[in-house]
């Protein structure tokens, strides 16, 4: 890993997002590029848009001024906040702050282009008034990028261990073909879960479990490979608390838009759930 991109608005989450950046970076020795956007409909509010009808094209562009201002100045804040946290843990010469202004998703989506990873907190500025909901541009972002977004919670943590969701599944694979070239997390004690439906895992089950455990091993990982039966969210959030798992890594929305719609997303199930950060490959 190169380069990270670390998203910000400025919250609560976003803080502790700048804490798992740095993590992640000081074990991969990559810079941290991060990200400030200025969402475009915040300058297109219907009440403004009505305001410019009553008041006149002046005060409406004077407004409009305001915002935007506005808006640099808490850039400003954020950067100058990051500087000082990341030349705290001497990390400050490897980063870089970027603002731009455009729709939210599709920006952070464009600038996660040339970076190898993507952090951003599970909520956001309105982290406080629903402590359950995750926010409202979390899923988008990671169905629309193309590179493992690492979601962090509330209170960081530096992850002492790893475990691992695997299915089997296209994205399974892919999950396990990128934690081989992760060599930052390789010295994690790392937990490898399949859930089956049978208590005692049927044997196709069993054989893929114990070559995704080799496949691990031979990339460089200590693995305890572990064999979960009853409903995927329940038992491996269960898991996670109880043998107090540091970092949750998870093929990312890998189910059917028929299934999603009719019994919720996995994906989005464990990251409301467990309060840890969570890698999501997709």
């Amino acid at each position: 890993m190169r380069e990270l991109l670390y998203c910000t608005d400025g919250s609560s989450y976003a803080a502790q997002a700048r804490s798992y950046a740095s993590w992640a970076a000081g074990r991969a020795s990559a810079r941290i590029h991060a990200l400030y956007v200025s969402d475009l409909r915040r300058f297109e509010m219907p009440a403004v848009m009505d305001l410019s009808g009553s008041i006149g094209v002046q005060p409406y562009q004077n407004l409009i001024r305001t915002l935007q201002e506005s808006e640099k100045e808490k850039a400003r804040l954020i950067e100058e906040s990051d500087r000082q946290a990341l030349s705290e843990d001497g990390r400050e010469e490897s980063y870089e702050f970027e603002t731009r202004t455009g729709f939210l998703v599709d920006t952070i989506v464009e600038a996660a282009g040339p970076r190898d990873l993507v952090v951003l907190g599970k909520r956001g500025e309105s982290a406080e008034h629903a402590i359950e909901h995750l926010g409202s541009t979390l899923e988008r972002v990671i169905r629309s990028v193309d590179k493992p977004c690492l979601v962090t919670n509330r209170k960081f943590s530096a992850p002492g261990n790893l475990a691992v969701a695997y299915d089997g599944s296209a994205t399974g694979e892919k999950l396990l073909a990128w934690l081989e070239e992760a060599t930052w997390l390789h010295d994690l004690p790392l937990h490898l879960l399949l859930v089956s439906e049978e208590r005692d895992g049927d044997e196709r089950a069993v054989e893929r479990l114990r070559s995704a455990e080799e496949r691990l091993q031979a990339a460089g990982f200590s693995v305890r490979p572990q064999m979960l039966a009853g409903l995927a969210e329940d038992v491996i959030a269960d898991y996670v608390e109880r043998e107090a798992i540091g970092l949750l890594a998870i093929g990312a929305y890998g189910h059917g838009r028929l299934r999603r719609f009719l019994i919720g997303s996995t994906t989005s199930e464990l990251i409301r759930r467990c309060r840890i950060p969570i890698l999501c490959q997709p």
